[in-house]
C-alpha cells in the first residue's frame, strides 16, 4: 500500500459515518417496516445543519440490508464525501421485499393488500426526514436503486416529478412481460410484482406522456446505468431512446458487466456524486 493510500485509509477512519437501523410504524401497511440510514461524519456534533436525502433502493429478492451489507455503500459514500466527490448527505435503504419471494410482499407500487408507493411517500418520507434533518425539498432529495428498485426509482422520479432532484437506475427492471400466471390456490406474490411492474411501465410512461408531462419530467435529471450482459439490457435502452424521442435529456451508460454486486459496487460509486452535483447549492 503507498503512503498516500494509507493516509486515505486512516483519514476516512477518522471522518468516517454510520449506519444505523431504525423502524416506523406504518398505518398503511399495517405493520412495523424498518430500514436502514447513513448518516455522514459530524452529523451529532451540529444538531441545527440539515442534509440533503437519497433513497437508495434494493432489489428483487433483497431487503434493507443489502446496500449496507453486500453493497458496503458506508465504506463508498465515506470515501467519496472525503475526497469531496460527493457532499455529506444521509442516505436511506427502505425495505421493500426479501428472499422469500412466494410469501413476502415485494416492490414499490401500489398492489392489492400492499399500498406501498402510499406508505414511502405518506409515512417513510416525511418522518425520516424530520427525523434525520434531511431533504424537505425537490432540490435536496434524490431517489435512486438496482434491478427492482432501479425500476421503482424511475417510476417514483416520473409520478412525482415534484419530488425529486435526480434519479440514478441501476440495471433497472422498467417493465415486464407478464408471462408469469397466477397459480389458483397459492399465495404467489411473485405473480403480483410482476404484474406491478407492468402496470406501472416506467416505458410506457414516457410513450404516453403529453407536453406538459414531458416538461415535468425535463425537470428532473436522469442516469441510466446497465452492464452490457444484463438480461435487463434492452430496458433501459429503450428508456433512453423513448426519452431522446420526447427531448428530455439523460445519461445513459453500458459498460462491461451482468446484473450482479460486481456491477453496482461501480454504479454506485457514480451515483451518489451523480446526485451531489444536482442538489440545490
Amino acid at each position: 500500500m503507498t503512503v498516500m493510500g494509507a493516509a486515505l485509509l486512516l483519514c476516512l477512519g477518522v471522518h468516517a459515518g454510520r449506519i444505523l437501523t431504525d423502524s416506523l410504524h406504518s398505518n398503511v401497511l399495517g405493520k412495523w417496516v424498518k430500514f436502514n440510514v447513513y448518516l455522514p461524519s459530524g452529523f451529532d456534533k451540529n444538531p441545527t445543519q440539515h442534509y440533503p436525502v437519497v433513497y437508495l433502493l434494493h432489489g428483487f429478492t433483497d431487503d434493507y440490508t443489502a446496500w449496507r451489507d453486500k453493497g458496503q455503500m458506508q465504506t463508498v459514500a465515506d470515501e467519496l464525501i472525503e475526497t469531496g466527490e460527493a457532499c455529506p448527505m444521509v442516505v436511506i435503504m427502505p425495505n421493500a421485499g426479501g428472499p422469500r419471494t412466494y410469501e413476502t410482499w415485494n416492490g414499490y407500487f401500489n398492489m392489492p393488500g400492499w399500498a406501498y408507493e402510499d406508505f414511502f411517500f405518506q409515512e417513510l418520507m416525511p418522518q425520516a426526514e424530520q427525523k434525520y434533518r434531511a431533504g424537505g425539498a425537490k432540490g435536496l432529495r434524490a431517489v435512486m436503486g438496482l434491478s427492482m428498485g432501479g425500476g421503482g426509482s424511475t417510476v417514483y422520479g416520473q409520478r412525482h416529478t415534484d419530488l425529486f432532484s435526480s434519479v440514478y437506475a441501476m440495471s433497472a427492471w422498467l417493465d415486464d412481460d407478464g408471462g408469469q400466471r397466477r397459480q389458483e390456490g397459492v399465495d404467489d406474490k411473485v405473480y403480483l410484482v410482476k404484474q406491478a411492474v407492468r402496470q406501472h411501465s416506467a416505458l410506457d410512461f414516457v410513450r404516453q406522456a403529453d407536453e406538459s408531462t414531458v416538461e415535468r419530467l425535463r425537470s428532473v435529471k436522469w442516469f441510466i446505468d446497465c452492464g452490457d450482459d444484463d438480461f435487463l439490457f434492452d430496458l433501459s435502452v429503450e428508456l433512453h431512446k423513448l426519452m431522446r424521442q420526447k427531448r428530455i435529456k439523460s445519461e445513459l451508460r453500458i459498460r462491461n458487466g451482468q446484473h450482479n454486486w460486481e456491477y453496482w459496487h461501480q454504479a454506485i460509486r457514480m451515483a451518489l456524486p451523480f446526485a451531489s452535483r444536482n442538489f440545490s447549492k
